[in-house]
């Protein structure tokens, strides 16, 4: 990808000066709507920060395409040339409730390949960055390679409670087991941040049945360049383009977490 540093900097200014938008924003009364039922919340704030980016790039990269939750860009129906996936404010629900523990997500893919992911937690002003061949980084300092050698008994893993329960897409009894095998869980409301976790090592794998692009195009590069995996539950690539189901975890994990929720009672 051409001027490829030029796009990181940019992009990383452009999410600092996002994130301070959010913050000036979220101290004024401000709406809140739901899109497909009562729990998926958006409010204005996620929209004029989404609009924000896509004023900034529209201006400076008029033929880059920009596939946004919110859909202030455009639709995306190819992921020739370069495309912008961003979530504005990833972990709405937090955002409303908490007010912390959400994040900006930008994913930069070019005729289909991650270059850039960046996931900026704003509260805490904490910037993750993967460039592609060039490693991960966590406010400047390169992250380590994960763990090598962790097991599934020894694995922290992110699952949103949802999944535990009857549900159409998975067999609970299935993830009540993997409750059991591993070492404990953890819900956090932001993929985006689960994602980055896992690059950090906080955490060692992120189960869930239903993302988006935006949800997991900046965090599948970060957790790349630290040796991570991000499929589908069926061992499959992802699609940028439309929903997943999605495992991300160390790869030593990896088989063992596809051969568990696969395998017949």
């Amino acid at each position: 990808m051409k001027n490829r540093d030029n796009i990181l900097n940019e992009a990383k200014q452009w999410i600092i000066e996002a994130g301070e938008l959010i913050k000036t924003e979220m101290n004024k009364p401000y709406k809140i709507d739901t899109k497909r039922d009562r729990k998926d919340l958006v409010t204005e704030i996620d929209q004029k920060t989404e609009q924000f980016f896509v004023d900034q790039i529209s201006d400076k990269y008029p033929d880059h395409k920009i596939l946004g939750e919110e859909g202030m860009g455009e639709e995306v129906h190819s992921l020739d040339g370069t495309v912008w996936i961003i979530d504005p404010i990833d972990g709405t629900m937090n955002f409303v409730h908490q007010q912390r523990f959400f994040a900006i997500s930008v994913g930069i893919y070019h005729n289909g390949i991650g270059e850039i992911g960046l996931i900026y937690d704003v509260m805490n002003d904490t910037m993750y960055e993967g460039i592609r061949g060039e490693g991960a980084y966590k406010n400047g300092q390169q992250l380590e390679p994960i763990d090598p050698n962790k097991t599934l008994s020894d694995a922290l893993v992110g699952l949103n409670n949802f999944w535990a329960i009857p549900n159409r897409r998975l067999n609970e009894k299935k993830i009540h087991d993997l409750v059991r095998k591993v070492k404990g869980t953890r819900s956090y409301g932001s993929a985006a941040l689960e994602f980055a976790y896992i690059a950090e090592g906080i955490i060692d794998a992120y189960i869930t049945m239903r993302l988006q692009p935006w949800d997991i195009a900046a965090g599948k590069i970060i957790v790349d360049e630290v040796g991570g995996i991000t499929t589908r539950v069926d061992g499959s690539s992802l699609d940028m383009l439309t929903g997943n189901t999605v495992i991300c975890s160390n790869k030593a994990i990896h088989e063992s977490l596809l051969t568990f929720i696969q395998e017949k009672d």
